[in-house]
């Protein structure tokens, strides 16, 4: 299987402080690969990295993200414009934040189809029915003239993702995409990416911190801690013995069908981006902590079997 995108020893400042530290992602064509940790730990910054759509104060200091074997921190910003939304899509937390209230969902599915697509106004009202109907939204011609404040969060999610199909993106940037939705429609919204990625080959790029979600539909598990990427693996072997101290952490603060046993905790908070840790950045907070060597030597991603790594001293 060969990869659509590799992120390699990305290093990303704001200001003097350092946000992302050698950050290496591998991305498989056609699969879904979930990064997940607490908030604040750099996973959606790495992810707009991608698309170069990181805040002015932050500056990639260096490294390579090849999408397709070219770097894209070598592109121009035109180039850039040209890839987002076409090659690469971007589902944010809150799709009001990508739809303009002001214009009808068909004007916008239209113009996005246009934009990336050389086709003529009536090509492209057929496409944006077909993408619609793709995404299971009912009764699409009274749909095409709904404004966006008409339809309900999971409603737009599903719009946001109709624009990928129809600008064939390759890669989709899913940033926590159910996080304000309930249960039941996030479970929709996830049926509905797993079956683009099964169907259209897309690979789906999941930002989460719901571990729970991220067990039924990835097939790779990336985690990040205070800017690091401490353990990789795919999904089954991830779950089945998770090797980082902060990984099993986070699997065991799960909740369980078994009534009698108490949610467990993680001690402690996040450091800030400002925060001076030695040595591992999750030794303050980690039950397995050797002082000798923990506190003082940062640990590096290294491979702990056939497909899985880790960076821990101890484990």
């Amino acid at each position: 299987m060969d990869n659509i995108l590799e992120i390699r020893r990305l290093n990303l400042f704001f200001g003097k402080y350092q946000a992302l530290y050698n950050v290496n992602l591998t991305l498989r064509r056609g699969t879904m690969h979930a990064l997940v940790g607490e908030s604040g730990c750099g996973k959606s910054m790495t992810a707009m990295s991608i698309i170069r759509l990181i805040p002015k104060s932050a500056k990639i200091e260096s490294g390579s993200i090849y999408f397709n074997g070219d770097n894209l921190l070598e592109f121009k910003e035109r180039q850039v414009r040209e890839l987002r939304g076409n090659k690469i899509a971007l589902i944010p937390q809150d799709p009001m934040t990508s739809l303009n209230p002001l214009y009808t969902i068909g004007n916008q599915l239209i113009e996005a189809i246009k934009i990336h697509n050389k086709v003529s106004e009536r090509q492209a009202l057929r496409k944006a029915k077909e993408v619609m109907s793709l995404v299971r939204i009912p009764d699409v011609d009274k749909k095409l003239n709904f404004y966006p404040h008409e339809f309900s969060g999971g409603m737009k999610q599903r719009i946001i993702i109709a624009m990928a199909l129809a600008c064939r993106a390759e890669l989709i940037i899913a940033d926590e995409p159910t996080t304000a939705l309930d249960v039941t429609i996030q479970k929709q919204i996830m049926d509905l990416l797993d079956d683009i990625k099964q169907e259209f080959g897309t690979t789906i790029l999941l930002i989460s911190h719901d571990l729970a979600l991220v067990s039924n539909y990835a097939d790779y598990v990336s985690v990040m801690y205070s800017g690091h990427i401490v353990e990789e693996a795919p999904a089954g072997e991830f779950f089945k013995k998770p090797l980082h101290p902060y990984a099993i952490a986070l699997i065991n603060s799960l909740p369980t069908r078994n009534p009698s046993l108490k949610l467990r905790t993680i001690e402690g908070s996040p450091p800030g981006i400002q925060d001076e840790i030695s040595g591992c950045k999750f030794h303050p907070r980690c039950d397995i902590c050797n002082p000798d060597i923990c506190v003082s030597e940062e640990p590096l991603l290294t491979k702990r079997g056939a497909v899985h790594y880790s960076a821990c001293w101890v484990k």
